[in-house]
């Protein structure tokens, strides 16, 4: 498995369709889902990560702002924005993202992320999660049925081998 070159590598919508456990490792999982390609992909995360992540799904308040808001504070703060979250690679099973920045003199840059730091972020900001066509086609699942306990006994019939695949 090589680095995928975004660039030249059509961008594919997706959403964070949701957050589960897998039974296995005992890991968090997040799938994100593309409706143009109906079609799913699996991140494992940390435990941290996760835990963004669902208090933002949630939309839990928080007294003090967690290290995602912080971020996004400081960028706002520069009056930069988040245009988009890009999942850019999967190499040795390790999936690699980027934060694409517009600064306030309307220039961009990306800033390499991990997917869990990235999708936390583009959830605070609204920004648009995008895979790359060849990550995706490399990663994803087909088919996934509308309810969490099925979500939850097909990632049981993962081989323990699978399950590690795709790291943050």
């Amino acid at each position: 498995m090589g680095r995928s070159h975004a660039a030249a590598d059509e961008l594919v919508p997706v959403t964070v369709r949701t957050l589960a456990v897998d039974p296995v490792s005992n890991m968090p999982v997040v799938i994100l889902e593309s409706t143009e390609t109906e079609s799913y992909l699996p991140i494992w995360i940390g435990i941290f990560e996760a835990n963004s992540i669902a208090l933002q799904l949630e939309g839990v308040p928080m007294p003090r702002p967690m290290t995602h808001d912080l971020l996004m504070s400081l960028v706002k703060t520069l009056g930069s924005t988040i245009d988009a979250v890009v999942i850019h690679t999967l190499e040795e099973n390790i999936f690699f993202a980027k934060l694409i920045v517009r600064c306030r003199d309307g220039s961009t840059v990306e800033v390499d992320s991990r997917p869990s730091d990235a999708l936390a972020v583009a959830l605070r900001c609204g920004a648009s999660i995008m895979v790359t066509r060849s990550v995706l086609d490399e990663a994803q699942l087909t088919a996934l049925p509308d309810n969490e306990e099925t979500i939850r006994s097909i990632l049981k019939r993962l081989r323990p081998e699978d399950m590690g695949r795709w790291e943050m």
